[in-house]
């Protein structure tokens, strides 16, 4: 049995027409002699009245335990997924709507954030066998103790390729509402290119620094498994951006996110212990870092603009001086094939200096180069670095 996986995400089914956009792809599968199992999102946007943030606003603001706030919002994608049974069925094919949990989905249980521990897919398999379209509910699962979950940010990315690997498929395919993935954000570059095929590392790389077309998490897993992913629009026929194993260019595209800020800590040299108490402190507090710089007295690290406020309480409780610096933005240079190849920096340094683009801080990997910046310089510095770069 040929099995494909295929993933729609909110714009996808937020109307009627655009749902009709899906049968399409769908049936087009079918045609070609595949089983396909659908996953879809939540209806939609804020304001659209199915979508997950939507369902939240119900709250006014009042707090809700995770547990309950998990039973509300997996409530989007169910919806969907019933909604897009019964449209295939009212075309006169057999189809059956499944939640996570009547799918097998088995999660750990952190609730809002919780990972996919195992997947029964005998329900699935079956539905496949009986000519039957399994429409699964994404974003969601279970725990052992019977509790309904969410997957976090891109749970229904998430939710497709974990079934793609239960199910072994030969492909998933996370439709959406652009064509593919870009060389770089074409909101700022207007010659940006989408890519035909990029290797699962360099899109992780991406994902991680801003491009947001599809999760990291959901690609890694799919890296796990060997399982090739095309993304890919739903208003469109072009077949988009195939990831899997290949080759890495020396610079694949050019990732940026805003909304950061920059702490520098002054920190003795001799005070280790101190040292070692604010980054635990700050990690007690739930709060992520990145971009981090250690001197013997100063200590340079980025945040995220909106958690600055609790990281500073800390810092103020622990008597440390610090400084903040806030509306700065991080580029990354992304490509697979960068490491040992000399002048990448270089070349970096010299577009942003073309631009009189001050660099504030750098980091690096084995493929990726970040830089940051002033977030007013984001527009230039991408369009320089792509230039640079002849993406």
């Amino acid at each position: 049995m040929r099995i494909v996986v295929q993933k729609f995400g909110g714009t996808s089914v937020a109307t009627p027409s655009a749902r009709e956009l899906v049968v399409k792809h769908v049936l087009n599968k079918i045609n070609e002699g595949y089983k396909t199992v659908v996953v879809v999102s939540a209806m939609g946007r804020m304001g659209d009245p199915y979508a997950t943030d939507t369902l939240l606003s119900l709250l006014n603001g009042r707090k809700m335990e995770a547990r309950e706030r998990d039973l509300l919002i997996s409530c989007g994608e169910i919806i969907s997924a019933s909604v897009m049974a019964a449209l295939f069925a009212d075309k006169g094919y057999k189809a059956k709507a499944f939640t996570g949990f009547q799918a097998g989905i088995i999660t750990d249980n952190n609730f809002g954030n919780a990972k996919i521990l195992d997947i029964k897919p005998e329900k699935i398999l079956q539905a496949l066998q009986e000519g039957i379209i399994p429409v699964v509910a994404g974003f969601q699962g279970y725990t052992e103790d019977l509790e309904i979950t969410t997957l976090g940010r891109g749970g229904s990315d998430t939710t497709a390729v974990a079934l793609g690997a239960a199910l072994k498929a030969e492909c998933v395919e996370i439709f959406t509402d652009v064509e593919g993935i870009m060389t770089a954000d074409p909101k700022l570059v207007n010659n940006a290119k989408m890519l035909d095929e990029v290797n699962y590392r360099e899109v992780t790389e991406m994902a991680y620094n801003g491009a947001k077309v599809i999760h990291p998490r959901a690609v890694e897993l799919a890296m796990q498994h060997n399982i090739p992913l095309r993304v890919r629009s739903t208003f469109s026929d072009n077949q988009g951006t195939l990831i899997k194993l290949g080759p890495e260019k020396v610079v694949t595209g050019i990732a940026h996110t805003t909304h950061i800020a920059q702490l520098k800590i002054e920190v003795p040299s001799n005070d280790k212990e101190l040292e070692s108490k604010i980054f635990e402190s700050l990690a007690q507090k739930g709060i992520s870092i990145d971009m981090i710089n250690i001197f013997p007295d100063v200590k340079i690290f980025t945040l995220a603009e909106d958690v600055v406020s609790k990281a500073t309480e800390v810092l103020k409780e622990l008597g440390v001086s610090f400084e903040v610096t806030k509306n700065l933005a991080k580029v990354t240079v992304v490509g697979g094939g960068m490491m040992g190849i000399p002048g990448v920096m270089l070349s970096i340094i010299e577009a942003l200096k073309k631009e009189n683009i001050d660099i504030l801080q750098t980091s690096d990997s084995h493929t990726t180069i970040s830089c940051l910046i002033k977030e007013e310089d984001v527009k230039k510095a991408v369009l320089a670095l792509h230039e640079k770069f002849e993406l």
